[in-house]
């Protein structure tokens, strides 16, 4: 009898896979062409980044890390976008910084809620 689970990538590591959209969202709001202001592109990265770090945190075990390197993430991108006096390029790029290294420190630090994914085999012997 053997049972598998197939493993995916939102099951194995799905910090990793908000934090990579967490970067995308910050990369979205700063082209030109959706014509937003940079005050529309802070709120929109800053909730987005609040949003991201709610299921994170609902994804991963035990919660709270994840729940606090969110909303350090949710600070820092308010305060990029609404204290420092950056471009939105350096904006950008600040906020791909932060996803990056705090999404490298989480990944250690929790696993998915789920439990890793992982080959079982049972194997029963039958004895004559």
């Amino acid at each position: 009898m053997s049972t598998s689970k197939t493993p995916t990538v939102w099951g194995q590591e799905p910090a990793a896979l908000l934090y990579i959209l967490n970067a995308l969202l910050a990369f979205l709001v700063t082209i030109p062409a959706l014509g937003l202001t940079e005050t529309a592109a802070g709120y929109i990265s800053t909730i987005g980044s609040g949003v991201l770090a709610l299921i994170v945190a609902v994804q991963t075990r035990p919660w709270v890390v994840s729940a606090l390197t969110g909303a350090v993430s949710t600070i820092l991108t308010g305060v990029s976008h609404f204290w420092l006096v950056l471009t939105p390029a350096q904006t950008a790029a600040f906020i791909l910084l932060v996803s990056a290294v705090l999404g490298l420190v989480l990944r250690g630090q929790v696993s998915p809620r789920s439990g890793p994914v992982a080959h079982v085999v049972v194997v029963e012997e039958k004895l004559p």
